[in-house]
């Protein structure tokens, strides 16, 4: 008997899938539950196993290309006997696109993923006790003659790494799989030019299709389109903030999780400013999830969320955004660590973006763009002139749901935390 494998769904949104890499080769033996292929969804790379048992015959789709999900990726058959068989009905002009033997109904795309991905145990092994290992890992184990069963995983779900076997052997990471420092993001200093890793240059004139990721932003966009918005401005003080960031950055903590908590904490008075519209009305959350956008290796975007972050502690506030970072840029996170943000903040103050304008994200009813913290010439209570750090923050709200008043009552109560009471983000 003949299966075919198909694309999976990794997400809700996804409607097409990149093959990043084949785990096996056609011919290899395959087992069920094992990892035949790497896919790129959105955000993430996941990897899909097997639901049967045989040969890996052929491969429709191969790395680097795109398909459909549901779509046929690869056929397997039961037996090596069938392997030919299968490897004809996949050439181009054969009479039928389905196997002459019986194909059994492929599972619910979903299905596939959610197995995929919990398959991988805490421990780094599968639930039948095979070990969970990245293509890579795997791949460097063998050059290396390392046991991957004797290491203890530190991706996903305790996922074997590269970085893992590299750092059993006492060698060094490559810059291929470098663990990216979580920025500390300081909108109160002014901040050398960060260093943003770029694609790879296109020749003049060529024409560079669109990845994966890029396709899903430009559906967001679009849909955010659709959306009427208006945007409020205000400047707040952050000398006291800074201060504040002086006392505590020693012991972990960044100025990306202070404004993810001060804006988090503001929230719990303004609860529509983290609702969003729906054509029944207005859905409110029963959370406040954080979303921070963070630009990825390849150029992109993504947008790791802080789960319920008025109610985490500065320091472990921190320590979770450093682990989300460092997973969001290799394309190691699950998709409701990026999926499930009710606000969102975007940060260009660490460029010397002096203030812009950030597009709404869609299924989100505002997101604030806060740029960069300067030192200003200011009118004092006493008449004077005096210096203060400012900086520049702009909100951008859906006007279906969200005023003007609404808006800039938030702000208020935002800069009030941030230039008067930010010792309470510590408690």
């Amino acid at each position: 008997m003949i299966h075919e494998v198909f694309m999976p769904a990794l997400s809700s949104t996804m409607t097409e899938g990149k093959i990043v890499s084949w785990v096996k080769s056609p011919g290899d033996k395959v087992s069920k539950g094992e990892t035949v292929v790497v896919v790129e969804s959105d955000k993430a790379d996941m990897d899909v196993e097997s639901f049967y048992e045989g040969y890996l015959a052929t491969i429709l789709v191969p790395a680097g290309e795109s398909a459909p999900v549901g779509a046929p990726i690869a056929l397997v058959a039961e037996t090596q006997a069938e392997i030919e068989q299968a490897q004809q009905k996949a050439r181009p002009g054969s009479s039928s696109s389905a196997p002459a033997t019986a194909v059994v109904p492929a599972p619910n795309p979903v299905a596939t993923a959610v197995a995929a991905v919990a398959a991988n145990g805490s421990n780094g092994r599968h639930r039948s006790g095979r070990v969970m290992a990245s293509p890579r890992a795997r791949k460097l184990a063998k050059e290396l003659n390392l046991d991957l069963s004797t290491l203890q995983g530190s991706g996903p779900h305790g996922r074997i790494v590269a970085q893992d076997v590299e750092a059993a052997v006492g060698r060094m990471p490559t810059p291929a799989v470098a663990t990216v420092a979580a920025p500390v993001v300081a909108p109160v200093a002014t901040p050398p030019s960060p260093t943003i890793p770029a694609p790879a240059p296109a020749s003049p004139g060529s024409l560079v299709p669109l990845n994966t990721l890029q396709m899903a932003v430009v559906r967001n966009m679009l849909t955010s389109l659709q959306v009427p918005t208006f945007h409020v401005g205000y400047t707040i003080t952050t000398d006291a903030l800074d201060h504040l960031y002086q006392q505590v950055k020693s012991k972990g903590v960044t100025m990306s999780a202070l404004l993810a908590k001060a804006v988090a904490v503001t929230l719990q008075k303004h609860p529509l400013l983290y609702a969003y519209y729906t054509e029944q009305g207005i859905q409110y959350r029963n959370e406040i999830n954080i979303a921070m956008a963070v630009a990825m290796a390849d150029g992109g975007l993504i947008t790791p969320v802080l789960r319920s972050a008025d109610q985490l502690d500065i320091y472990s506030l921190s320590r979770v955004w450093k682990d989300l970072v460092e997973r969001g840029r290799t394309k190691q996170l699950k998709p409701e660590e990026y999926s499930t943000g009710g606000f969102t903040i975007s940060n260009l103050g660490m460029f010397g973006v002096d203030r812009f304008d950030a597009i709404l994200p869609s299924g989100q009813g505002a997101i604030l763009a806060i740029g960069a913290s300067r030192p200003q010439v200011v009118a004092t209570a006493d008449g004077m002139l005096g210096v203060k750090r400012q900086m520049q923050v702009n909100l951008t709200c859906d006007h279906r749901i969200i005023y003007g008043a609404h808006a800039a009552a938030f702000l208020q109560d935002l800069a009030n935390l941030i230039e008067t009471q930010p010792q309470s983000l510590t408690l």
